[in-house]
């Protein structure tokens, strides 16, 4: 798994396509999540574009596309289950799947040592 420091994780990609979700740590700042607003699959995102947006008890952040690329899935469970973001953000509470337009970008990623540092740093 990969992280970036706006607090999402991605991972490994399997055929070219990588599935994003926000980590552990972002869903504890958000407090419970009420409502998630996701792109349209076939949409093409460039790194660091918006993505969509998830809306707590506490505030509405931002979700931003860590790795440029096609939308071709997206969880439509967080419809109707939004709080699976805050159950299992590493598992059902996933956000999308981009198929990469460019797989060195997963370089310019944290690695988990790293993004434990930008944390501990908060």
């Amino acid at each position: 798994m990969k992280y970036t420091e706006e607090h999402e994780w991605v991972a490994a990609p399997t055929a070219g396509v990588v599935r994003i979700g926000i980590t552990d740590y972002a869903q504890e700042q958000l407090g419970d999540v009420v409502y998630v607003q996701l792109p349209e699959v076939g949409k093409t995102v460039g790194a660091s574009d918006a993505l969509g947006e998830v809306e707590s008890t506490k505030s509405v952040s931002e979700i931003f596309a860590p790795v440029s690329g096609e939308v071709t899935a997206v969880n439509a469970e967080l419809e109707d289950n939004p709080e699976l973001i805050n159950s299992e953000p590493y598992g059902g509470g996933w956000l999308v799947e981009i198929k990469l337009g460019d797989e060195s970008e997963l370089d310019g990623l944290l690695d988990a040592d790293d993004y434990r540092k930008t944390t501990e740093a908060d």
